[in-house]
């Protein structure tokens, strides 16, 4: 049990601790600073040195003066890095930070060597873009803008895509895709959809088509490389293998409309790319995109910083801050709202919306501000806001301060949400269906008639945008054929003998082959998903971070509907002034470009989970319990104990970062592998309680690192938080060179 802990020593860093207490000492931000050989200032820190000796502590010293070569203060590496990590080289101990020596020298690492020369630091230069483009890559539908760099103040959407469904707007496209019956790569969005409406039945069983499938990322709860997505034929494909090709896709049709913009080929290799994703995302997930993202072609693991994952209502916010008043629909009423007067109605903000519409209809291109916008005239220095990603999938909630005059952005509560999308409307509709028709019947059908089924969500997907507060015409939703056919045969008798035996009075049969459907039963539909996001929009307002707020950002796909307008506005309108942007569909992809253009406009985030290693400690007779208690040697050590890195809500600043170090256990170790643990809860003290979940591994790659140093290796690693992913970097500090390092939230 003792082995996996061998040679590890863990160094807490502070500042100021010589000839001091050091006893209940955590990190902390070193305020101090030294100076080089050269000259040059760096930052110094005092370390308290925690050294392990076969698992168990053995002292506790001061040592200060430690300093980080300048050459490798900014090479931050993020997980994935390409290669993998064999079974052997993960431990199996219940304990974490364990030190395994592995012999053999032949292990792919999860990162490619950055061992940065002295020579290197002063010739280095940035890599230059000349372009960002981001990819929207939403539930139910996808897209892309760019911008160039020199042109930062101009965003230019991706082209009209060919097709479409009547009464529903293609500024992006569906997030279908089609594979052939030998699982090659065939079509995409609306292409993929209609090429497989247009084969022939029998014909269609042997095609792959996959639509929807974003949500597969969130609700697995042990997502991995090796997880499947679902085809409509019930067919099983690699997700990875899926997400790639649809990055894939867009990359190839963005490099197009640049190169024939450009008048030449343009290469990939001056594109960054930003992909987003939902805020509530586990880190997993991010690194499944970010992988699949490699797969594509997008970036390499040599080059991680090509790619840049920005989550949704972040980049809806950093949109939302260019807003002029033309480009905004104001919600609220006339009364003062925490001391503002609203001069637009909501008819008249409407109004405004479709003739801006009509004269900028054939544009592709929107100007932002280069300073803050019109509505931030508004606020002061402090002041709050939250910003509501309603999307097809999910709801993103996060709460952002205003800092003045640069229009930066701190997070004041920890992004937050739930399954809570516009496919909750989809899933009301399909358990309809089951009620009237049965749901054997409803189930074979999808199966036998999968394009047909297809066929139907997208006559429901039309009225289903034309659902209205005060609507009182009828829906009619139009039947395909074969579903009338196929029940016939499967029931024996007629779709309208079911609706007359089904006794849900608000839907009718129409002779003219369509279900008509009340107002009143179309927006029962809505219901249960926009009561989830008004009743959790409740629990946000009640937090002490989201008092006093100022505005509520309505954005996405689902924020067009009038039926969630108006509850959002009627819940919240007397708490703050509710606002939609224009083209409230493309806010978050216009704001990923701009996010990409500045990775650093977010300052401070907040955690959403607590972080740590599991250590050991002296035991302490009755705050311990006497099942942890571990004697070795005459001296009684409490085990499992959680070592926190960080706490969940935890306010982390852009570029702070926690600092460990590791000993390996002898020379001759190749890889020291330490586990990572997660929890919801704050107030975490072993990593065996409830709640607390192993979550991925720190993986220190020795290899090709020069071990002919003192016998006592430090490798110092530091982990950084405060960004949209997990990072992290480690150096060797007898050497000051680079040591490959790897977060994986996938393989542990």
């Amino acid at each position: 049990m003792l082995a996996c802990l061998i040679g590890l020593r863990i160094r807490w860093h502070t500042a100021g601790t010589e000839g001091r207490d050091l006893r209940g000492i955590k990190p902390g931000r070193n305020e101090g600073g030294g100076r080089s050989e050269s000259g040059v200032r760096h930052p110094t820190m005092t370390c308290i040195e925690l050294s392990y000796c076969m698992g168990i502590p053995q002292k506790v010293t001061c040592i200060s003066g430690s300093l980080l070569h300048p050459s490798l203060w900014n090479q931050w590496y993020t997980w994935p890095y390409g290669g993998s990590l064999r079974g052997d080289a993960v431990s199996t101990s219940t304990y974490s930070s364990p030190a395994k020596s592995l012999g053999d020298p032949g292990i792919t690492p999860l990162s490619p060597s950055h061992i940065v020369k002295d020579s290197d630091a002063e010739d280095a230069v940035e890599q230059l873009f000349l372009v960002v483009v981001a990819i929207d890559f939403g539930t139910t539908s996808s897209g892309y803008a760019y911008s160039f760099t020199k042109e930062p103040e101009c965003i230019h959407v991706m082209r009209r895509w060919e097709g479409g469904d009547p009464g529903v707007s293609n500024q992006k496209t569906p997030t279908t895709i089609l594979l052939t019956p030998e699982r090659k790569f065939h079509s995409f969005g609306y292409a993929a959809r209609d090429f497989y409406h247009d084969l022939d039945p029998n014909e269609s069983k042997h095609w792959l088509y996959f639509e929807k499938f974003k949500m597969k990322l969130h609700t697995t709860g042990n997502l991995t490389m090796e997880t499947d997505l679902t085809a409509a034929n019930g067919k099983k494909v690699k997700a990875l293998e899926i997400f790639a090709y649809a990055l894939q896709f867009f990359k190839e049709q963005a490099l197009k409309e640049l190169s024939d913009q450009a008048g030449s080929d343009f290469e990939n290799t001056e594109v960054r790319w930003v992909i987003t994703v939902p805020a509530i995302w586990k880190q997993p997930a991010k690194q499944f995109m970010r992988q699949a993202a490699y797969k594509a072609g997008m970036a390499t693991p040599e080059n991680p910083e090509q790619l840049i994952i920005a989550l949704e209502p972040e980049a809806a916010s950093i949109y939302c801050r260019k807003l002029r008043l033309h480009q905004m629909i104001d919600l609220s009423s006339r009364a003062p709202v925490n001391g503002y007067s609203p001069s637009d109605t909501i008819g008249t903000g409407f109004t405004q919306a479709k003739e801006h519409v009509r004269r900028n209809r054939q544009s592709r291109t929107f100007l932002v501000e280069n300073v803050i916008g019109e509505i931030w005239s508004e606020l002061e220095e402090g002041d709050r806001y939250i910003v509501v990603d309603s999307g097809g999938g999910t709801v993103d909630m996060t709460v952002h301060q205003i800092r003045l005059p640069e229009g930066h952005l701190k997070e004041l509560y920890k992004a937050t949400g739930g399954p809570y999308g516009s496919l909750g409307v989809d899933y009301e509709f399909e358990k309809l269906l089951c009620k009237i028709f049965g749901e054997d019947f409803i189930e074979q059908f999808k199966i036998k008639r999968p394009a047909a089924w297809v066929d139907l969500m997208i006559a429901f997907e039309s009225r289903k945008r034309a659902a209205a507060p005060d609507r009182t015409n009828p829906l009619n939703i139009t039947l395909p054929f074969s579903f009338i056919d196929y029940y016939k045969k499967f029931r024996g008798h007629s779709v309208e003998h079911a609706l007359r035996k089904s006794n849900v009075d608000f839907v009718k049969w129409s002779s003219q082959g369509m279900l008509r459907m009340s107002p009143d039963a179309m927006n029962a539909l809505f219901k249960p998903t926009i009561d989830q996001i008004v009743q959790h929009l409740s629990d946000v307002f009640e937090k002490p971070e989201v008092t006093n707020v100022k505005f509520l950002f309505l954005v996405g796909g689902f924020a067009e509907s009038p039926l969630l307008q108006q509850a959002v506005q009627g819940a919240f309108g007397s708490r703050c002034r509710v606002i939609i942007p224009q083209d409230v569909g493309l806010t978050i992809l216009k704001g990923a470009v701009l996010f990409g253009l500045d990775p650093a406009v977010i300052k401070v985030r907040r955690s959403p989970l607590t972080y740590g290693v599991g250590v050991l400690n002296r035991f302490v007779e009755g705050k311990h319990p006497p099942e942890k208690l571990l004697v070795k040697d005459g001296t009684r050590w409490c085990t499992d104990v959680f070592d926190k890195f960080i706490s969940a809500d935890q306010s982390v600043a852009l570029g702070e970062t926690v600092t460990r170090s590791y000993t390996p256990a002898k020379p001759s170790q190749l890889v020291i592998v330490i586990n990572i643990y997660s929890s919801e809860q704050d107030n975490v003290s072993f990593i065996t309680e409830s709640g607390v979940k192993k979550c991925g591994t720190l993986r220190l790659d020795l290899t090709g690192t020069d071990a002919s140093v003192p016998n006592r290796r430090e490798i110092k690693t530091l982990m950084q938080f405060g960004d949209t992913e997990i990072k992290a970097m480690a150096i060797d500090v007898a050497t000051s060179k680079s040591v490959k390092v790897g977060i994986d939230f996938l393989n542990y």
